[in-house]
């Protein structure tokens, strides 16, 4: 504050002596630099000292605040740039095109941050994504923990962590990007999402009997997020345009050259995908190993040999005695 004043000050005592300098001095450049300095003086005396000091300091949330000091720093400077150019720019025609040339480099300038205060305003219009809302733009992943005037906060989840859990880094995403990004909400209207787990079976192994097992498996701990997903489904399809979802668990048999791959699909809750993964994964192999007709493949590599490589790779191992 005190170095606030003391700016003001300063400013103010060469506006009086230039002033005084006018009176005696009849030159237009004289009065053309005591003009100048009365804009200065005043455009501070305006943005930093009042607005800045009296308003901007009451405001409680820093980034908030700090923004707006940014805001106020780039409207003083144009509001001195254009008062300038009046005083010093007496032909008219000159004067249009500076203001021109001017406002092309401010708004060239000043694109990302304009960008940015229009994406804050249409996602607080539009309601894309609200506070605790866990989204998805531009390839990060993220809790949404505060939506600002410039940019979106965010609790990271992935990152270097696997699975939807958070690294514990913040994400700070530009507004802007709703505006050229595909974004992605897991639970703006309903809070669960479609999973999968895939299991490769040998062709010996009895694949009807290990689909009846994991699928009972499926059904029994994801009952209740069923029903859920259920009840959610018929809610949205009031406000959107949604045929009816199967969203009991089901099995799918895939043939591939090495195994049969038995894919199971259920619902699970946005926020807890891994950890219901996790518990499946678990109670599939207990089950699994109960089971002397059911094995679990994996990927193999047969390697044929002849007589010729045998005894070329017996020759290679042979000292040399010379």
């Amino acid at each position: 504050m005190k170095r606030q004043l003391l700016i003001f000050s300063a400013l103010l005592l060469l506006s009086v002596g230039l002033g005084a300098a006018a009176h005696v001095i009849n030159e237009q450049v004289v009065t053309d630099l005591y003009s100048t300095s009365l804009v200065l003086t005043a455009t501070y005396l305006i943005f930093p000292v009042i607005i800045g000091m009296f308003l901007v300091r009451r405001i409680a949330d820093l980034k908030t605040r700090y923004t707006a000091n940014k805001a106020i720093s780039i409207l003083s400077i144009v509001f001195i740039l254009v008062l300038c150019l009046r005083i010093w720019v007496t032909d008219t025609s000159s004067l249009i095109v500076s203001y021109g040339i001017i406002g092309a480099a401010i708004a060239f300038a000043l694109q990302d941050l304009f960008k940015n205060f229009v994406g804050g305003f249409l996602i607080i219009i539009s309601s894309m994504y609200r506070v605790g809302d866990r989204i998805s733009i531009d390839d990060k992943y993220g809790d949404v923990m505060d939506i600002g005037i410039m940019n979106t906060t965010l609790m990271e989840i992935r990152g270097w962590v696997s699975g939807d859990q958070p690294s514990g880094r913040l994400l700070f995403v530009p507004n802007g990007f709703v505006m050229n990004h595909a974004l992605y909400n897991y639970t703006r209207d309903h809070s669960f999402v479609w999973d999968e787990i895939s299991i490769p079976l040998t062709y010996d192994s009895d694949w009807k009997r290990a689909k009846d097992l994991i699928l009972g498996i499926i059904i029994k701990e994801t009952s209740s997020m069923t029903k859920q997903a259920d009840e959610e489904i018929e809610r949205i399809g009031e406000t959107y345009y949604l045929p009816k979802k199967v969203v009991d668990p089901s099995a799918y048999i895939t043939l591939t050259d090495n195994w049969i791959t038995l894919d199971v699909r259920y619902i699970s809750d946005a926020r807890n995908r891994r950890i219901l993964r996790s518990r499946l994964s678990e109670l599939i192999l207990a089950v699994i190993e109960k089971e002397d007709k059911i094995t679990i493949s994996s990927t193999t590599v047969t390697v044929t040999t002849t007589k010729d490589t045998l005894a070329s790779s017996k020759n290679k191992k042979q000292p040399d005695n010379n």
